[in-house]
This record gives C-alpha cells, structure tokens and sequence, in this order.
C-alpha cells in the first residue's frame, strides 16, 4: 500500500482536496480534526481478468490462480491511500514530505 500526504493550511482546505479525491473514487476511511485518511479501492484491470478467465475456461486451469492472485495484489498491495493533513511536521519530529495532486491521481488510475 502506498501512502501519499497532501499538505492542507486549514480544514476547509482539507475538505476542499478530500471533495476533489472523492470524484476520482477515494472514499474516507477517517477523519480528525488534523487529517483525513482516504483510500481508493483497485481491483486490477478488468481486460486482464478476462484474459485469464478465457484462458484458464478454455485451456489451462492455473491461470486461474495467476488471476486471484492478480486480483489479491491489486486490492490489498496496489490500492493507493491519501492522508490530507494540516500537520507539517511527523510524530518523531521529521518535517513530512508531501505528494501533489497529479501523482496521486496516476496512481491510482494506473494498469496495473
């Protein structure tokens, strides 16, 4: 799982990027008065399921295992989560470093 921090100066700004990530499917996972963690759920490219379905139908039976466990990693290990914080600075004292908008986004709408 990946973790992306966007740096937010006050909460309506918060609310103003958390509004903007839940166009693009994230959905909130919780919130503080600080941050809001969002997450977006992926399940893996739907042209390649199919692919390993009609395979794995037709032909060979693994591809059937290659296919859950393409689904498992992209639901479990590829779905990227958002903390949109006001906060500047980490618990052991670090300055964050924060992602922008497009990276994020990329991410989350990539292939594979």
């Amino acid at each position: 799982m990946d973790l992306f921090i966007l740096h937010a100066g006050n909460s309506k700004e918060m609310e103003d990027i958390s509004e903007e990530l839940s166009q693009n499917k994230f959905k909130k996972i919780e919130e503080r008065d600080n941050y809001i963690l969002m997450k977006r759920r992926r399940y893996g490219n739907l042209l390649i399921h199919a692919i390993c379905l009609i395979t794995a139908l037709g032909f060979i039976g693994l591809v059937i295992f290659i296919n859950v466990a393409y689904f498992a990693y992209s639901f479990l290990w590829a779905s990227p989560n958002v903390l949109i914080t006001t906060e500047t600075v980490g618990d052991n004292g670090e300055a964050l470093e924060f992602s922008d908008m497009d990276e994020i986004l990329k991410k989350a709408t990539a292939l594979i």
